[in-house]
């Protein structure tokens, strides 16, 4: 479970290093060839910078998350990313207009990927940890000093 949980959080964390630092240190850049964000106008520089910084945050805790792959650490990693990428996916659903049918099936297929990666990350680390309390509790040497 825990391959699992660092492999997913290296995904999460290399899309929002990679979108976050583009954004932050080069946003006329992103906002010109990263895929459909030019369907929104106008550009705001102000903007596109704010939200690199905040993708960088995000990106540094699923940093820390990858290199202490706890629940304390993974978990709100998680949900900082989740908060993020639900309502970012349900935006894009609901905003197709003007792009090709191809480029609306990768936007949404990418968006739900990552929004679920996301979930499943937060869902796989309770159970990892629920089910290693289990063990813990049926070890004899935990009976022993209860």
């Amino acid at each position: 479970m825990t391959v699992f949980i660092r492999i997913g959080l290296v995904v999460l964390f290399l899309d929002e290093l990679m979108v976050g630092a583009w954004n932050a240190f080069s946003p006329e850049t992103f906002y010109r060839y990263f895929p459909t964000v030019d369907l929104t106008p106008p550009f705001s520089e102000h903007y596109a910078r704010d939200f690199g910084g905040a993708t960088l945050g995000i990106a540094l805790l699923l940093g820390i998350a990858i290199v202490t792959p706890k629940a304390q650490s993974v978990i709100p990693a998680a949900l900082a990313f989740s908060v993020f990428a639900v309502p970012h996916f349900f935006y894009h659903v609901a905003h197709l207009e003007g792009t090709t049918v191809g480029e609306a099936i990768a936007l949404t297929a990418a968006n739900a990927a990552v929004a679920l990666l996301g979930i499943a990350i937060i869902l796989v680390t309770i159970a990892r940890d629920r089910r290693a309390q289990r063990q813990q509790a049926t070890t004899p040497s935990a009976k022993l000093s209860s």
